[in-house]
C-alpha cells in the first residue's frame, strides 16, 4: 500500500481553501477578510473554535483575541497560525491561553486535529 499523498498548508493558503478543507472534515465555518470585518459582523452563531493568523492586514489575530476577551462573555478556543514564527509569538499565544499554535506549512491533519480538540474543549 502506497504512502497517504500528505497536503500541507503553506503560507499563501487562502481562507476559501482553508474553508474548504475544515468543512469537508465536517465543521461549520464562516471566514473573515480581516479581524475588523469580523467584528462588524453578526455574531449570534455561538462559536466553537477560532482559528486567528497571527499576521492579518490591520488588526493582527493576537489583537482581535484581546479584543474579544475585552467585550467579555464565554470565550471559545482558539488555534493560532502563523508563517513567522518566533518566540515572542509562541509566548503570545500561550499567555493568551492558545488551545493550539500552529506554524506554517503545516499539513491538513494537524489543522483538523487542532480544530476536532477545540470543539471537544468548547462549552457547550
Amino acid at each position: 500500500m502506497g504512502r497517504a499523498a500528505r497536503r500541507e498548508w503553506s503560507s499563501r493558503i487562502d481562507g476559501a481553501s482553508a474553508a474548504r478543507l475544515v468543512r469537508a472534515a465536517g465543521f461549520v465555518v464562516r471566514i473573515f477578510a480581516s479581524a475588523e470585518e469580523f467584528l462588524e459582523s453578526d455574531r449570534s452563531m455561538p462559536l466553537r473554535c477560532m482559528v486567528l493568523d497571527v499576521c492579518l492586514a490591520g488588526m493582527d489575530g493576537f489583537q482581535l483575541h484581546e479584543r474579544l476577551r475585552a467585550l467579555g462573555g464565554t470565550q471559545p478556543p482558539v488555534i493560532f497560525i502563523t508563517a513567522h514564527d518566533d518566540v515572542a509569538n509562541r509566548e503570545r499565544a500561550r499567555r493568551a491561553g492558545a488551545l493550539h499554535y500552529l506554524r506554517k506549512p503545516f499539513d491538513d491533519a494537524a489543522l483538523i486535529d487542532a480544530i476536532r480538540r477545540a470543539d471537544c474543549a468548547s462549552p457547550a
